[in-house]
């Protein structure tokens, strides 16, 4: 899918949210948050001219041939009434759910993709993605990254019975940083922190007014040069924390989490 560019009606925004890893660190847990999801897509819709979800929405996701991961209905129901009133969503694949396929797409009329793009929103570059693999360093997860996005891995791994492949994926994810975070994690400094190396070294190459990502658990804002920003999503275990654009601006906000601003 090519998508190069999202002209804004008056009045209307872009909302940019990620992380939300619906199924951990518990059922009750998670179906909470997957409520508080929908609250969330409930209160913005009328505003909304699209939808960016960048990545790990879901801990964990498998699309057999015939079989999905169980539960995750009531964001599902409410993704497909956005879609068919009209507002488009987009999906990125983050790392815990990059074994999506053609189910978003097809039923739910969501196209899914897994590289960062370049697109004009309004009248303003933006580049956009989950933010797994990029910047320095990272090097064992790059190579995992390559294995487990292989053909081969995903066949091999469609080859399990549901009932093993998703019950096995679902006990790795309990253990997953996002589920075993008992104190919020920590910004180590523009030096040391890979994505705002990276969106460096990409405007040095070309300029963007904004960069989106997710994967790193914080909410950040950071400048990039004079006259570029980086917006780090955070995550909705902790922060309920989302991005909105107006056309102008681009603002970090928190939904029902007040003492987290």
């Amino acid at each position: 899918m090519t998508l190069s560019k999202i002209k804004l009606e008056p009045g209307k925004k872009i909302f940019f949210a990620s992380d939300f890893h619906l199924g951990v660190p518990d059922a009750a847990s998670s179906l909470a948050r997957e409520k508080k999801i929908v609250r969330w897509l409930d209160a913005i819709k009328d505003e909304a001219q699209a939808i960016f979800l960048l990545g790990d929405i879901f801990d964990f996701w498998f699309e057999y041939r015939h079989a999905i991961p169980k539960g995750f209905i009531r964001i599902q129901g409410k993704l497909a009434e956005l879609t068919d009133r009209g507002i488009p969503v987009y999906f990125f694949t983050g790392n815990h759910d990059m074994w999506m396929f053609d189910y978003f797409t097809q039923e739910l009329n969501i196209p899914v993709l897994r590289k960062p793009i370049s697109v004009m929103l309004g009248d303003q570059k933006f580049h956009i993605g989950h933010g797994d693999g990029l910047g320095p360093k990272d090097y064992t997860y790059k190579v995992l990254k390559k294995v487990f996005s292989s053909p081969l891995s995903q066949w091999l791994f469609a080859r399990i019975h549901p009932n093993t492949g998703i019950g096995v994926a679902n006990y790795w994810s309990r253990r997953s940083r996002i589920s075993n975070t008992q104190e919020d994690e920590y910004f180590h400094g523009e030096d040391a922190e890979w994505l705002v190396i990276y969106c460096k070294e990409t405007e040095a190459r070309e300029h963007h007014d904004y960069y989106v990502f997710g994967h790193r658990h914080l909410p950040l804002d950071i400048k990039i040069g004079e006259r570029s920003r980086y917006l780090n999503l955070g995550e909705w275990v902790n922060y309920c924390s989302y991005a909105v654009y107006d056309g102008k601006n681009l603002e970090l906000k928190h939904f029902e989490n007040e003492e987290k601003k």
